[in-house]
């Protein structure tokens, strides 16, 4: 009888590991008004006020008025859209800005890394730091040539304790991920080349594997999401391939919680933004649906964003109709 209850204890911890039991803590908007029509791109981080968001707001995506806002939750609300960053350059002329990442450094530091500039395709990388979780920012600083910075999805730190940014760079020939490093102060920046092969790649995010093992997993406009692989802490990479995963050349985001498992946020569909998911698998190769948090005949759900808190909460962010950012917590 021992025996017997061991096999059945066993299957039973390797079914709870394939499908973790999830559920919904709170779910609704960031704001319900905002001084801007339209909103993307969404990020999370976690300070010691609480979680912190970032979007880009404006008349419209590309718009020169496209400004970079922020609002924290603590205690259960969100505090109202602020303004933290602009694209003016004099009063004759303004860029839109885009894709805001946020990033605490080993200090307590918060990094806002941007991009400004007309399209994706001319844009520079900028930063702005905070010493106060957020209160108030540092003026803006450039991220040297040639680089740009986390392009969408939060950096993670490696075990030499550098920043490692996950990147890419559009052109109208062709799409490519790349990765960039930098130290806890923002200097030593350095570039990572990426094989992309046939694929046209951009906007990876990071996943952590054991032994130091890293691997990205991105968008592209091949219908799949591409993966790559690291052996060797993010010095070298793996070419990118297709992974068994649908995608709709719409961003992605994933995290690995503190167990090692790995959660990623996507678009299951080949085209169309309207049906967002959550995924969850333990190899980072077999992934299978844990949650849907939107599933309609219309409407655009894309651009996630996922972190997981101290307490192990689980926060997801996305644009819900260009029109509101979507935060859902989750327990895990």
């Amino acid at each position: 009888m021992l025996f017997v209850w061991l096999i059945i204890h066993v299957i039973s911890l390797v079914s709870s590991a394939e499908k973790p039991d999830v559920k919904i803590i709170s779910s609704g908007f960031i704001y319900e008004s905002a001084p801007f029509p339209e909103c993307h791109a969404s990020t999370l981080v976690q300070t010691d006020r609480g979680i912190l968001a970032s979007w880009f707001g404006g008349t419209h995506e590309r718009h020169p008025d496209v400004s970079i806002y922020t609002a924290l939750l603590s205690q259960g609300k969100w505090s109202s859209p602020v303004k933290v960053a602009d694209g003016v350059v004099n009063n004759d002329l303004r860029y839109p800005t885009w894709n805001p990442v946020l990033y605490k450094k080993d200090d307590g530091t918060i990094i806002l890394y941007y991009k400004v500039g007309p399209t994706p395709r001319d844009w520079w990388g900028v930063y702005k730091t905070s010493h106060d979780q957020g209160k108030t920012w540092s003026k803006e600083i450039k991220i040297p040539d040639g680089l740009l910075g986390p392009i969408k999805n939060k950096p993670v730190r490696l075990a030499d304790g550098s920043i490692f940014s996950p990147s890419s760079i559009e052109t109208n020939d062709k799409w490519t991920i790349h990765a960039e490093t930098s130290t806890q102060n923002l200097t030593d920046w350095k570039k990572i080349p990426i094989e992309n092969g046939s694929f046209n790649a951009i906007q990876p995010t990071v996943l952590h594997h054991p032994n130091g093992k890293l691997q990205m997993l991105c968008r592209t406009q091949e219908g799949k999401i591409g993966v790559t692989w690291s052996e060797d802490q993010g010095k070298s990479w793996s070419p990118v391939v297709a992974s068994n995963l649908v995608n709709n050349n719409s961003g992605i985001d994933g995290v690995t919680l503190n167990n090692g498992y790995h959660l990623l946020v996507c678009n299951p569909i080949k085209k169309g933004r309207n049906k967002l998911v959550l995924l969850g698998s333990e190899d980072g190769i077999n992934w299978e649906e844990l949650i849907v948090l939107e599933d309609e005949k219309k409407g655009e759900f894309s651009y996630p964003a996922i972190i997981q808190a101290a307490d192990e909460t689980v926060h997801i962010s996305y644009t819900y109709n260009r029109v509101k950012v979507k935060h859902v917590a989750l327990a895990i």
